[in-house]
């Protein structure tokens, strides 16, 4: 795993516009040009200041990040009693059904560590507008209340911390999605890689869409499903309220993410070539395979109204989703969402969620209109 001394490289005193503090020749090139333009600056390589917010170039990174502040909340604010009574239970789950719990959380865990990593220690080093990284740090923040979800779910179970948290290396089905995410991160995370060229600017390009369209985007799909499809059935409502929330804020990072990446192709169309779009393709075949191996293990009989067929077509459907939103044709003809109901956990615009458990239309009070 990313050890944190391994990844932060050694920051100058003074280092640049691309750091925390221009040196003397920037001032000068800022003084000879004027000030800051909007349309100076771009998304990976820039040369305008990342201190500078404003002017905005790209409104929607600043937007996502206000909607982003508006849709804040804390794991402890949700109620687990109910779910601490139907655990101790014996007869309140199925074992098949405690499996896919405690495979979730086994998997989630680890997962948005890695994204938080990959945020705080890599991604945002290489972009350049400071709007996206004014919504990247929103992002990390939220991988850190997604992180403290999982735990309070394992505290308020009594689970066995040791068996959840080491799963990323018990477990294959986890194990091996954990082990194809993993050499991306470390790509941007490696201090002494900088973008600039052609070749780096595409391994940054491609493990963006990694993070976004498979990691993001796709590897955490069967796991919503299974916990949320608990949930409609008025089980383990506490955990389900918690992953729909993160449902919502990780449906914001994909599309942030995809954003990024279409801004990127837009601003440097000479990184999408034929071979590189085939190789996005053969990795996202590769992601549909891991996840749909992942759904295999955690659900080998059919329960809750599912089956590890059914998510054969999610992912695809799914896969052709992402595969659009970036661009490409799609990879699986006809797939389609066995899970329509999917789309209705994203939007929490509504006055009771699925669960009836508290009103879901949570903002924070700046965002709120009193009319």
């Amino acid at each position: 795993m990313l050890n944190f001394e391994d990844v932060i490289p050694d920051i100058p005193v003074k280092t640049g516009l691309h750091g925390m503090r221009p040196d003397a020749s920037d001032v000068a090139d800022s003084v000879a040009t004027g000030r800051v333009r909007a349309e100076d600056k771009r998304i990976i390589n820039g040369t305008a200041d990342v201190n500078q917010l404003v002017p905005f170039k790209y409104k929607w990174a600043w937007d996502k990040y206000l909607s982003g502040c508006a849709n804040h909340w804390m794991p402890q604010e949700i109620n687990m009693s109910r779910d601490i009574a139907e655990w101790k239970d014996s007869t309140a789950l199925t074992e098949d059904e405690r499996r896919i719990i405690k495979r979730n959380l086994g998997f989630f865990v680890t997962a948005d560590s890695l994204a938080a990593n990959n945020i705080v220690l890599g991604t945002y080093r290489h972009i350049t507008a400071p709007e996206c990284r004014q919504y990247l740090l929103r992002q990390a923040f939220e991988e850190a209340i997604h992180t403290h979800a999982y735990q309070y779910i394992v505290e308020s179970l009594g689970l066995d911390e040791g068996e959840i948290f080491n799963a990323y290396h018990e477990i294959a089905s986890i194990r091996d999605k954990d082990d194809f995410l993993i050499p991306f991160i470390e790509i941007l995370t490696n201090p002494a890689f900088k973008t600039g060229t052609h070749e780096n600017d595409q391994a940054l390009l491609k493990s963006l869409i990694v993070f976004a369209c498979i990691m993001e985007g796709l590897f955490f799909y069967v796991g919503f499903v299974q916990i949320l499809a608990l949930g409609r059935q008025n089980k383990m409502t506490g955990a389900a309220e918690q992953y729909q929330y993160i449902l919502r804020d990780e449906s914001m990072h994909c599309n942030f993410g995809i954003d990024l990446i279409n801004t990127i192709k837009l601003e440097n169309p000479h990184l999408w070539t034929p071979q590189f779009r085939e190789e996005i393709k053969a990795l996202m075949q590769k992601g549909v395979e891991l996840e749909y191996r992942y759904a295999e293990d955690t659900m080998p009989r059919g329960i809750l109204g599912l089956n590890a067929s059914m998510f054969k077509e999610y992912l695809r459907f799914i896969a052709n989703r992402r595969c659009q939103q970036i661009g490409l044709d799609e990879l699986y003809a006809n797939a389609s969402n066995p899970f329509p109901w999917m789309s209705e956990m994203i939007d929490l615009k509504k006055e009771k969620n699925f669960f009836e458990t508290r009103v879901t239309e949570y903002q924070t009070g700046g965002a709120l209109s009193w009319d």
